[in-house]
């Protein structure tokens, strides 16, 4: 599977995701937040989910926030996961690559580091809304060592 087949199945957002489609879900949606949709990805890349051991372990964003702020925040985080499947810290962003970018979030205009995915000349995250692609800041940037 490419990126674009990927971004092309019927993504929904939930907290601590399965990363597959909810059996309760008449239209197969494959439920994820941010940073597991980006661990979805990984697992096509590498058969590796690196996420298996917090999936459906969380169902509130205070619950996702503090996993992450466990290990020292959302870069410390991803390279953590990414780093020991064969990732390496890049900086110019290519179409696939995984990203820690400073995206808006919620109603009240904040901005807050997630997980999101490259793909042309736009980051890809998953929120309520589903899949937004928008040029945002770029924090960090990890790809698959060829």
């Amino acid at each position: 599977m490419d990126i674009r087949e990927f971004l092309s199945l019927p993504h929904r957002f939930g907290w601590g995701g399965e990363g597959k489609p909810h059996p309760r879900d008449p239209n197969g949606y494959i439920y994820n937040d941010c940073t597991t949709f980006c661990a979805s990805w990984v697992e096509v890349l590498t058969g590796i989910d690196p996420a298996a051991d917090l999936r459906g372990t969380y169902a509130f964003p205070k619950s996702a926030q503090a996993i992450v702020d466990a290990v020292g925040g959302h870069i410390a985080f991803m390279a953590g996961r990414l780093e020991p499947l064969g990732f390496v810290r890049v900086s110019e962003p290519q179409d696939g690559d995984i990203g820690c970018v400073r995206a808006p979030v919620g109603l009240e205009g904040d901005f807050k580091e997630v997980g999101a995915i490259r793909f042309g000349p736009n980051w890809v995250t998953l929120g309520r809304a589903g899949l937004v692609g928008k040029r945002l800041e770029t924090i960090a940037v990890w790809r698959l060592a060829e």
